[in-house]
């Protein structure tokens, strides 16, 4: 099976588990994990109508992004790994949506970077919900707070909020979580699920899913999305 036939089985699998919970498949973004992958693998991906894409470095998108746009009708880009303050000012120029917001020191810079810029990525705060002393990510317990800062003190537009479950967990509860979080803080997005459990997101609300191994193949990294 080739990328484009994994494409088309992933959507197929996304308008299923939809319908499955009574649920638009529209209202759910498939973004297709490109990191790690040349361009010639991603070419023919944006071909078949594939518009949305998730890079984790902003080095690796600067290098290999924009001859793919310009040689195809428009993409969005949306920056799913870890963002380094130095970063932030390239980050907001390639990206159209940031969904690793962390920790104030970033929300402060982007919050700079925006003002300086004009352009307005669509930002997601990334939520620790597992406590994993290893991941980025504001812990639960900490994240109203954390979204008053952005809104209150930096003036930024969250649109969502992003999880990436422990691996050894069974994550409708780690999604659950993050829903309620979202609910009771009036966020509508939901950066949630992979290649191996998507449709459980989708179960539990998810309006983004971050699917890479499932359509590209398997990459020599741990951590596929």
């Amino acid at each position: 099976m080739d990328s484009i036939e994994r494409l088309q089985a992933v959507r197929a699998e996304i308008a299923q588990a939809c319908r499955a919970c009574g649920r638009n498949p529209a209202d759910v973004t498939l973004i297709a994990v490109s990191k790690t992958f040349p361009a010639a693998d991603i070419a023919p991906v944006i071909d078949a109508g594939q518009t949305v894409f998730g890079e984790n470095r902003v080095q690796e998108t600067r290098d290999k992004w924009p001859a793919l746009r310009a040689a195809h009708p428009p993409v969005e880009l949306h920056l799913i790994g870890p963002l380094q303050s130095n970063k932030v000012r390239e980050a907001v120029a390639l990206f159209d949506a940031i969904h690793t917001v962390d920790r104030p020191k970033i929300a402060a810079a982007l919050a700079e970077e925006i003002a300086r810029s004009g352009r307005r990525p669509r930002l997601f705060v990334q939520v620790n919900t597992g406590a994993e002393p290893q991941k980025a990510g504001v812990l639960p317990e900490a994240a109203d707070a954390f979204l008053a800062e952005c809104r209150e003190r930096h003036r930024l537009e969250i649109s969502g909020l992003m999880c990436i479950p422990p691996a050894q967990d069974v994550p409708d509860p780690h999604f659950a979580l993050l829903a309620k979080i979202a609910a009771r803080n009036g966020i509508c997005g939901l950066s949630m699920g992979m290649s191996a459990d998507f449709s459980a997101a989708i179960r539990q609300g998810a309006t983004h899913v971050r699917v890479g191994s499932a359509i590209f193949g398997h990459r020599p990294l741990v951590n596929e999305a």
